[in-house]
C-alpha cells in the first residue's frame, strides 16, 4: 500500500483506535510460533466461493459465500469476522454427508464478528459453510465503496474495494487475518453495460436476464483476504503483453489515453522484478485500476493482480500533469508491483511485521526507479526518505519497526513513517553492508522458501545471512527493528599520519525531546572516506577507530546508506562548510539534513544550516536546492505570527533563492534535465509561499491572461501557478477558482481545484473552504483533504472546525482513519493552547491504548514551540550579522 499525502502543505499522521482486545496466547513454545489472532483457532478456511450482486443505486449488495473449512478440533461454534451484515441463512455441511441443523447466529458489532452456534459440537473434518447475507456499500474508501464523479456524459458511479488492513469482513464473512490464506472464486452479477474486474481474468460470462450478466472470475491462488479485489463501472482497459503476462490499466471510460505511461512502465517494472526476485510473476494478468477521488489513508493498494490506485497517482492528464507527477506514477507502480512478491506471494504472518511488506516495497520502489530512470537522479531521494523516518523516530512517541500489535485497529497505526521510511532505510543500510548481490540472493532464497505462505522478519534475516556468510545480519537487523530510536555517531577526533586518517568515533543516541535519555545501543555499519580516498568500514558498538585512506576532509556516512546521525566537532564542521562544494551531492544532502536536525535539537548552532545554504553555489544539483528551499520554508513557518521578524527572514530567503530561479527561469528550455523541471515548480511554489512580489505578480498575470493566451499556463506549470494564486488569493480570485472547480468535468483536475481552494493565507477565505468542505459539492472523498489543506496554514482553525463539526466530518473520513485524522490537523500549530485541546479530544474520543497520533501531535507542537523560542534567536543573530 502506498501512503496518501492529502496535499503538499500537510502530511496527515497515521494512528488508530483498537476495536477489541487480543485473544490471550498460551505460554508454550508452539504458541509462540503462531500468529496473533482475534479468532478461535478451531477452524481454518481453505477456499471461498463468493457470489455478489451489488446494488449501486441503493448502496447495498447481496452476497452468498460457501467457505470450505477444516474443523481442527471439535467445537460447538464457529466465529468469523463480519461488519454491517445481515444473515438470512447459514448452513454447515460435511464434505461427505448431510447438512447439520441450522445454527444460531449472533452478531458482535463491537468485535466485528459473527458466531454460529450449533446444537452439538461439530466433529473434526472438512465442511462447507454456506452463508446468504446482505451488506452495505460505503462512500469512503474501505470495504466495498462507491465513488461518484462527473465527466462529459454526466454524473457517474463506480464501485471498488479496499480491504487493508481488515475490511474484507465488510464484503465477505471471513477469517479476515493475513495468516488465514485461502483460494477465492468470485462470481458477480452486474449490469451488462459495465465492466467487472477482480484479481483474476474473467473465465465465463452468463446472461442473467434483465440487462444483467453473471461474471465468473478464474480461481485465485492462495492468498490473504485483504488482497481480494472487485471493481465495477463504465471502464476502459488498455493492455499489453509483458512476457507471458497481460498487463493492463483500467480507467473511467474515455480516460485510457492518460494511461500510456503507466502501461509502458508496468511492462518495464515487471521484467525487472521477474529477474530480481528469481521467481516469475505467477498470475496470468496484472491490472492497475485508476479511480477518481482520494483517501486520507492511502493512494494505492497492492491487490494481487488488480492494483487499485487513485487517478492522481496513476494517470497523466496532458493539461495539468508535471514531471514530478510522471515520476510519481512510476514510483507508485514500482511500489505496488514489488508487493506482488513481497506481501502478496509471501505475506507477513501478522500486522506486527507489516514492515516486511511496506518497508521492502518502499526500498524496491526507490531502487527500481533509480535504476530504470537514471535521468531523473532519484537516488538522492534516499536521504529524504531517511529524514522522514528520523523526524518520527526522534521523539518519545516513536515505536520499533517490528512492533507489538494486539488488535486490527492498532494495525492501522502501523502505516506510518517508521514502517515505511525507516524500514526502507534499514534495508538500504543492510544491502550496503552485505553487498547488493548477496542481498538479492538472500531475497531470492526467501521468496522461494516461503511462496504462498506467511513469514516473520527473522525468516528474511536467516536467508540473507545464508547468502552473506560471516556477516551478523540478524544482530544488526534486530538492533534497528526491535528497538526504536536513532543512533548518533560523534566524530571525536580526526588525525592524519603517513597518508592515512585516523577517525575516532563514539556512539550515542539522537533524540530531539529527551536530552537526558539514557542512550540505547546498536551495532552500526559505518562507512567513512576522505574526498580522494577509498571508503573504510566498521561496525560501531560503543567506540571505534577507523583508518581511512587519504589525508583530506573526512565524511562519515559517506554515500548516506547508514541510518544514523553524524555529529562533527566545530572544527570538523567548519572544514566541511568550506569544502562543501567538493562533496558528492548525496553527501551534501546528508550533511545538510544532519545539520538541520542537530541544530534544531540544540546539539550544534541552529544557524549552521544557513552557512551551508550560503556555501551552496547556484549551479549545485537541483535536489540540493530543493532541500534548501524546504529548509527555508520550514524556518519561515516557525516565524508565523511574528510579522516583523518573518519579513526579515523572508528577505534573506527570497534573495538566496532568486538567483537559482533566475537561472532556471519560468520557461522550460530544450533538452534541460528532468530534475530542473521539478526544481522549477518547487522554486515557484516556495517563492510564492514566501511572498516574493515578483513571483506572485507573474503568477497572477498568467492566471488573469490564461483565457486569452493558454500558452501562459503550460501543463508543466499550471498547478504550481494556480497554487501561488490560490495561496495569495483575494475574495474575487477565490470566487473565480471556485467557479473553475464547479464547472470542471475532469475528475482529476476538479479534485485539484478543490484542494487549491483550501490553501488561502487569508483567514476568511480559509473559513469559506472549511464551510464548503461540509457540503456535497466537492465530492465525498475530497472534503477531508480540504480541511487538511486548510490545516497546513491555519492548523488551529482547521482543528477547532473539525471538532466542532465532528458528526459531519466523521462521514467524510475513512472509518479506519478518524483517530489519526483529527489530531494531525493540529500538528503544525505553534499555539500552546492546542496541546490541551488535542489531549482533551483524545480523552473524549480515542481509546487510551490508541492515542499514538494524538501523543505525536502533542510532541510535535511542543517541539515547534521549543524551536521557535530557543533556536530562532540564533537565526535572527545570523541574519543581523550577515546584513539581512
Amino acid at each position: 500500500m502506498r501512503r496518501s499525502y492529502l496535499v503538499s502543505a500537510i502530511v496527515l499522521a497515521l494512528a488508530g483506535a483498537p476495536l477489541f482486545p487480543a485473544v490471550a496466547q498460551a505460554a508454550t513454545p508452539v504458541a509462540a510460533e503462531q500468529a496473533t489472532t482475534q479468532l478461535p483457532r478451531t477452524v481454518r478456511p481453505t477456499h471461498y466461493d463468493v457470489a455478489v450482486t451489488p446494488h449501486a443505486e441503493t448502496l447495498s449488495f447481496d452476497g452468498k459465500v460457501t467457505v470450505t473449512v477444516d474443523v481442527l478440533q471439535p467445537t460447538a461454534s464457529i466465529t468469523l469476522n463480519a461488519i454491517d451484515m445481515t444473515f438470512s441463512s447459514v448452513t454447515l455441511t460435511p464434505v461427505k454427508g448431510k447438512a447439520l441443523a441450522a445454527p444460531k447466529v449472533s452478531i458482535d458489532a463491537e468485535n466485528q464478528t459473527a458466531t454460529f452456534t450449533f446444537a452439538k459440537p461439530v466433529a473434526k473434518g472438512e465442511y462447507q459453510l454456506a452463508m446468504n447475507y446482505t451488506g452495505k456499500i460505503g462512500t469512503q474508501a474501505n470495504g466495498l465503496f462507491a465513488l461518484d464523479y462527473d465527466n462529459k456524459d454526466g454524473k457517474k458511479r463506480a464501485l471498488y474495494t479496499q480491504f487493508e488492513n481488515s475490511d474484507a469482513r465488510r464484503f465477505i464473512p471471513s477469517w479476515d487475518e493475513p495468516n488465514y490464506k485461502a483460494t477465492f472464486a468470485l462470481h458477480a452479477t452486474v449490469p451488462a453495460t459495465q465492466m467487472a474486474v477482480s484479481n483474476m481474468p474473467i473465465a465465463k460470462k452468463t446472461d442473467a436476464g434483465n440487462g444483467l450478466v453473471t461474471v465468473d472470475f478464474a480461481q485465485s491462488p492462495k492468498m490473504s483476504t485483504y488482497l481480494l479485489f472487485f471493481g465495477l463501472g463504465e471502464f476502459d482497459r488498455a493492455t499489453a503483453m509483458a512476457g507471458k503476462t497481460e498487463v493492463g490499466v483500467i480507467t473511467q471510460k474515455g480516460a485510457s489515453s492518460q494511461a500510456g505511461f503507466a502501461l509502458d512502465s508496468a511492462k518495464l517494472i515487471l521484467a525487472e522484478y521477474n529477474d530480481y526476485f528469481g521467481t516469475p510473476y505467477p498470475l496470468p494478468k496484472l491490472d492497475n485500476i485508476a479511480a477518481p477521488g482520494s483517501s486520507q489513508f492511502f493512494s494505492a493498494m497492492e491487490n494481487w493482480g488488480a492494483i487499485f490506485t487513485f487517478e492522481y497517482s496513476m494517470l497523466l492528464d496532458p493539461t495539468v500533469s508535471t514531471q514530478a507527477d510522471k515520476q510519481g506514477v512510476f514510483s507508485v507502480e514500482a511500489h505496488e508491483m514489488a508487493h506482488q512478491w513481497f506481501g502478496d506471494l509471501v505475506t507477513m504472518r501478522w500486522w506486527d511485521n507489516l514492515w516486511l511488506n511496506e518497508g521492502f516495497a518502499s526500498w524496491m520502489e526507490g531502487r527500481t526507479t533509480a535504476k530504470l530512470h537514471p535521468e531523473w537522479n532519484t537516488a538522492l531521494e534516499a536521504v529524504g526518505v531517511r529524514e522522514a523516518a528520523m523526524n518520527r523516530d526522534a521523539i518519545a512517541t516513536t515505536h520499533p519497526v517490528v512492533q507489538q500489535i494486539d488488535t486490527v485497529e492498532q494495525a492501522s497505526q502501523a502505516f506510518d513513517a517508521i514502517t515505511y521510511s525507516k524500514g526502507e532505510s534499514v534495508i538500504r543500510m543492510l544491502e550496503g553492508y552485505v553487498g547488493s548481490d548477496a542481498w538479492r540472493d538472500g531475497v531470492r532464497r526467501y521468496i522461494k522458501a516461503h511462496a504462498y505462505g506467511n513469514t516473520v522478519s527473522d525468516d528474511l534475516w536467516r536467508e540473507v545471512e545464508a547468502a552473506a556468510p560471516g556477516k551478523p545480519v540478524t544482530q544488526i537487523a534486530h538492533d534497528f527493528t526491535l528497538q526504536p530510536g536513532i543512533p548518533m555517531i560523534k566524530v571525536d577526533s580526526v588525525q592524519c599520519n603517513n597518508g592515512r586518517t585516523t577517525v575516532k568515533l563514539t556512539q550515542t543516541e539522537f533524540t530531539r525531546d529527551r536530552p537526558d535519555k539514557k542512550p540505547l545501543s546498536w551495532h552500526v555499519p559505518v562507512i567513512a572516506k576522505t574526498l580522494s580516498g577509498e571508503p573504510a568500514r566498521a561496525l560501531v558498538d560503543g567506540h571505534a577507530t577507523l583508518e581511512v585512506p587519504g589525508c583530506d576532509l573526512v565524511i562519515v556516512n559517506a554515500g548516506q546508506s547508514g541510518y544514523y546521525r553524524t555529529l562533527y566537532g566545530a572544527s570538523q564542521f567548519d572544514a566541511i562548510k568550506h569544502a562543501f562544494t567538493k562533496l558528492a551531492p548525496i553527501d551534501q544532502l546528508g550533511v545538510m539534513d544532519d545539520t538541520w536536525a542537530l541544530g534544531m535539537a540544540g546539539l550544534q548552532p541552529a544557524s549552521d544550516v544557513l552557512d551551508l545554504a550560503q556555501a551552496t553555489p547556484v549551479t549545485a544539483d537541483p535536489q540540493i536546492w530543493e532541500n534548501i528551499a524546504g529548509d527555508l520554508s520550514s524556518l519561515d513557518g516557525y516565524y508565523q505570527g511574528d510579522d516583523a521578524r518573518q519579513q526579515t527572514f523572508r528577505k534573506f530567503a527570497v534573495a538566496r533563492l532568486q538567483p537559482v530561479f533566475a537561472r532556471v527561469g519560468w520557461e522550460a528550455k530544450a533538452g534541460e534535465p528532468d530534475p530542473v523541471k521539478v526544481l522549477r515548480n518547487d522554486l515557484i511554489g516556495t517563492l510564492g509561499s514566501l511572498g516574493d512580489p515578483a513571483v506572485v505578480k507573474e503568477a497572477n498575470r498568467r492566471f488573469n491572461a490564461m483565457d486569452k493566451d493558454p500558452s501562459l499556463m503550460p501543463a508543466a506549470l499550471r498547478r504550481t501557478v494556480l497554487g501561488v494564486v490560490a495561496r495569495n488569493a483575494d475574495a474575487a480570485t477565490w470566487d473565480r477558482l471556485h467557479a473553475m472547480a464547479q464547472s470542471e468535468k475532469t475528475p482529476l483536475v476538479k479534485d485539484q481545484l478543490y484542494a487549491l481552494l483550501s490553501v488561502a493565507r487569508d483567514k476568511a477565505l480559509a473559513q469559506r473552504a472549511l464551510d464548503l468542505a461540509l457540503t456535497d459539492e466537492p465530492g465525498a472523498t475530497n472534503s477531508s483533504g480540504m480541511i487538511g489543506a486548510v490545516a497546513g496554514t491555519h492548523p488551529e482553525m482547521a482543528f477547532d472546525f473539525a471538532v466542532a463539526h465532528k458528526d459531519q466530518v466523521d462521514k467524510k473520513v475513512d472509518s479506519t482513519s478518524t483517530a489519526r485524522y483529527y489530531p494531525a490537523l493540529a500538528t503544525r500549530s505553534l499555539d500552546p493552547a492546542m496541546i490541551d485541546k488535542v489531549k482533551a479530544f483524545a480523552d473524549k474520543y480515542i481509546a487510551a491504548s490508541s492515542r499514538r497520533s494524538a501523543d505525536t501531535t502533542v510532541a510535535n507542537i511542543q517541539y515547534r514551540i521549543k524551536v521557535r523560542d530557543e533556536r530562532l534567536p540564533a537565526i535572527d543573530a545570523w541574519l543581523k550579522k550577515h546584513g539581512a
